[in-house]
């Protein structure tokens, strides 16, 4: 209890310490905004931004906010070409200007200090600090600290947010929690823009300076930046933005649809050249044809990164064809060699990963064109069925309808059925398994022999699912989206839940005292 005791009084004084630097910081703050006289003051504040208590760091970034927020909209920075502080004191300056250059200076070391604060150990501390940074960017803006060479009505100060970008895309940090924070700041179109473009010349630096190596970390960062962006469907929508304009929207880059699809297709571009982990692959591949392509310009341009993410493998090279098939179908790319690269990913693992489903349902998709070459056709349904010899019952139960639904939609492969004089074996089988083109495999020579052999299977729903080869096929196909997900688990709890009327016995069950037509069973009961 002593412990315990002890521990609230150890709280409390925190609390009253926090309280009363809450209270100095305020004091100090007016003092400071009273009187250019107080200006030193400053040096006090910024030097609670080193603080190691969070509670004194929240309080001085709230107040750095509030002070140099006022400075700003008073007009009581610098604005131009900033001198440094030694010039300043020798050169002819009024004591104005030289009051406006100091307070510029500790304007800068404000911003840099924070800008370390961005990771800081405490999630709060990062939080405040980007949402203080991106209220001097939006103050800023209204109030420029430069002046422009020429007549223009809109100024961004685009290298504040570029270090706040760099701060948020660490190398060696996750920052995945403090990216989802800055992502309801994307929905200002301004602020949109630059991102893009910051985000592209950044991870173009950090990739040359380390030599293309893979960095998991860093990229998954600039991962979860950049598939956060999402861009406006008409121009007409693009109204929201943090620095608001002056003037007419038309002179300015970052209120144009046309520049932010331009800035998007860059910086995805700019990230993808670069070889990216296993798992991003399949991140980016999951969402490309739905967040990322149709927001490109020229989508053929993503031709380079789909054909190296083919090359890795697995469900990476299955995720890629989708995109492929989506450059093809939507955006006339011609790419011949699509199907063969399909039909070399039918293997006998692709029943047994755990990407099956989505495998099935994306080759469904691929073959769902009536307007395929029959050879082509032949060779998918002759592979899948070679494949089936070896396949769990679970994986069965759906094949088998695929390779029925294959043969609805083109019903010239009926003469894989229907061949009386065809193989009925391995040994006899014209089929060459390890042709990788699907023109050269000789499927059309062969038969579904292996279907014939299912019919035989020891689990009963694949011997009927078997049987629909030897009966009329009927014109409809089956919705197989309900078998693509079937487990091992589901088909013994249903095995489970049905009840046989007869059980299989090792021995012959007592009828009677003398057999099957015993009269005397009519009227006694051994027991």
């Amino acid at each position: 209890m002593a412990a315990l005791s002890g521990s609230r009084v150890d709280n409390s004084n925190i609390r009253k310490k926090s309280g009363s630097v809450k209270l100095l910081l305020k004091k100090k703050l007016e003092l400071i905004l009273e009187s250019r006289k107080n200006a030193n003051i400053l040096f006090d504040i910024l030097e609670y931004l080193q603080s190691n208590q969070e509670d004194e760091l929240l309080c001085a970034i709230r107040t750095c906010e509030t002070l140099f927020s006022t400075l700003l909209e008073r007009r009581d920075l610098y604005i131009g070409q900033l001198p440094k502080e030694e010039e300043a004191l020798t050169a002819e300056y009024s004591a104005e200007e030289k009051y406006k250059i100091w307070m510029r200076h500790r304007y800068h070391d404000c911003v840099k200090q924070l800008l370390e604060l961005m990771v800081h150990t405490s999630f709060q501390v990062k939080e405040a600090t980007l949402c203080t940074l991106l209220k001097f960017i939006q103050m800023e803006g209204g109030q420029p600290l430069v002046k422009a060479d020429w007549d223009e009505s809109f100024f961004f100060p685009h290298e504040l947010l570029k270090s706040v970008v760099e701060h948020l895309l660490q190398i060696d940090e996750d920052s995945s929690l403090l990216i989802a924070r800055f992502q309801e700041f994307l929905e200002y179109d301004d602020v949109r823009y630059y991102v893009m473009i910051s985000v592209n010349v950044y991870v173009s630096m950090i990739m040359q300076k380390m030599k293309e190596a893979v960095l998991p970390v860093f990229q998954q960062n600039v991962f979860s930046l950049i598939s956060s962006v999402v861009l406006p469907d008409k121009e007409s929508e693009m109204n929201n933005f943090l620095v608001k304009p002056k003037g007419e929207l038309e002179e300015w880059r970052a209120a144009k649809l046309k520049e932010h699809k331009g800035a998007f297709e860059r910086m995805w571009l700019g990230f993808l050249k670069h070889k990216l982990p296993s798992s991003l692959y399949k991140k980016v591949l999951v969402i490309l044809h739905e967040t990322i392509l149709p927001h490109m310009r020229k989508p053929v341009l993503m031709i380079d990164f789909l054909t190296a993410a083919y090359e890795v493998g697995g469900a990476i090279s299955l995720l890629a064809l989708n995109g492929l098939f989506v450059l093809v179908h939507e955006h006339n790319l011609e790419y011949p060699d699509f199907y063969k690269k399909l039909y070399s990913l039918l293997e006998p693992t692709v029943f047994h990963v755990k990407y099956r489903a989505r495998f099935f349902h994306l080759t469904n998709l691929f073959l769902s064109s009536t307007h395929l070459p029959l050879y082509l056709v032949a060779a998918f349904v002759k592979r899948l069925s070679r494949l089936a010899l070896t396949a769990p019952p679970q994986a069965l139960l759906m094949v088998i309808p695929f390779i029925c639904n294959l043969i609805r939609r083109h019903p010239a492969c009926k003469v894989l059925i229907h061949r009386p004089s065809g193989p009925e074996g391995l040994s006899e089988d014209p089929y060459i398994m390890k042709e990788e083109d699907p023109a050269k495999c000789r499927a059309l020579e062969s038969s579904l022999w292996e279907l014939k052999t299912l019919q035989n299977h020891y689990h009963p729903d694949v011997a009927t699912a078997a049987m629909a080869i030897s009966q009329p096929l009927s014109v409809t196909e089956v919705d197989i989206s309900e078998l693509l997900d079937i487990s091992a688990d589901e088909m013994v709890a249903k095995a489970m839940k049905n009840r046989s009327k007869v059980v299989p016995l090792e021995f012959q069950p007592v009828r009677g005292l003398f057999g099957k037509k015993d009269i005397m069973s009519q009227y006694f009961i051994l027991e």
